[in-house]
């Protein structure tokens, strides 16, 4: 079958790892159908008013245009110009997936008016959480026009599936997907850590990702006699601002910041560690919680989005949410116990659900379903 990813998030020149998680799905569905990827992303270096890229990308047919930025209205014109494009090199699909809403939802369900394509809806973004920014009349009920009309709403944890339900975005057929890991790539490996290393990653947005938070745990962890070594992986807009904080704070002795990570870089500081620590604001379902589980570490982590459908006493310790008393005193718990989890039962529970292989299948039947659906009844 041939299916069109309609993707708001992916990996692009500027940021290699914006919406990986939705590549890794367009690389597990690639396993048994004929995926093409449609990426639109503003440029203010594209020379002309468009630039298009065409690639195969670890067997996925990836397009991306670079449109050339201008004011509010004429960038959303160029933005639905791009995205017209693409879909006319990428060919008629039998089905499109729409990965993040709500503008490519958009797309998509003009194509099944017009051309009788059905579509499929992934949702990764946490803005539909309590507490975030849903709001607009207008957005919400094109939001509710795409939902309806899809074949299917997949969400990656059931907590934001009854997050979306909440702000009436109603369909028959919610189902939750499992994001992918390279379990080739994370996998646990031999160390002997002189004092417990507690790796942290992420994009370093200190306002959904709490950084700052982390820091100021750490420094209570210092200030307690405990010895640690904290590695924090990632880049992003609060980098430098998170790296004098880590200063301020006097933490140089304890904290090392490495930048951005990739492949096998990423995963060989990751299997070095003892465990993980996410110190999120909110979240849905981070892919750096499942890796480290892949890579045999243990997890302390707030209790926010559907963490707490992965997380739980077997596997690490979760907190409240903004409270670096309770976020360090899990850290000393887990310094003082990391050695007690098995790094092999930690992976195998994980190993099954989120192979790519076994998302990919899930991926196959779910497109069957949709485009032959008298055959699978």
């Amino acid at each position: 079958m041939k299916v069109v990813f309609l993707a708001r998030w992916y990996p692009h020149k500027y940021d290699p790892m914006f919406g990986l998680f939705v590549q890794r799905h367009a690389e597990a569905a690639a396993l048994h159908n004929d995926i093409t990827v449609v990426y639109v992303h503003p440029d203010g270096n594209t020379v002309g008013k468009y630039d298009i890229e065409r690639a195969t990308e670890n067997g996925v047919d990836t397009i991306r245009v670079y449109y050339r930025k201008a004011g509010k209205i004429l960038s959303a014109l160029r933005y639905y110009r791009s995205c017209k494009k693409a879909l006319r090199l990428a060919g008629k699909p039998d089905l499109i997936h729409v990965h993040v809403l709500t503008r490519m939802g958009l797309i998509a369900y003009l194509q099944k008016l017009f051309h009788h394509i059905p579509y499929l809806v992934t949702e990764h973004w946490s803005r539909y959480l309590p507490g975030n920014d849903f709001s607009g009349g207008l957005r919400k009920a094109a939001t509710r026009l795409v939902v309806r009309n899809a074949a299917m709403v997949t969400t990656v944890t059931e907590n934001l599936a009854q997050a979306m339900k909440a702000h009436g975005l109603r369909n028959p057929n919610y189902v939750v997907l499992p994001n992918v890991v390279d379990f080739s790539l994370f996998q646990p490996k031999p160390h002997h850590n002189e004092v417990p290393k507690i790796v942290h990653v992420s994009c370093f947005e200190d306002q959904s990702k709490n950084i700052s938070g982390l820091l100021e745990a750490l420094k209570l962890l210092k200030d307690r006699g405990i010895p640690y070594q904290a590695v924090l992986i990632g880049d992003g807009m609060d980098f430098s601002a998170m790296r004098t904080h880590a200063h301020t704070l006097g933490l140089e002795d304890h904290v090392r910041f490495t930048g951005l990570l990739q492949g096998q870089a990423l995963a060989d500081e990751m299997a070095s560690g003892n465990f993980l620590v996410v110190s999120s604001h909110y979240e849905n379902m981070p892919v750096v919680i499942l890796e480290a589980l892949g890579c045999g570490l243990p997890v302390v982590s707030t209790r926010v989005g559907g963490i707490a459908e992965i997380i739980n006493e077997s596997n690490g310790i979760l907190v409240a949410p903004r409270n670096a008393n309770l976020l360090s005193e899990a850290m000393e718990q887990c310094c003082r116990t990391y050695n007690k989890y098995d790094p092999e039962s930690l992976r195998a529970q994980v190993m099954e659900r989120y192979d790519m292989k076994q998302v990919g299948k899930m991926l196959d039947e779910w497109y069957r379903e949709i485009i032959h659906p008298q055959c699978s009844s």
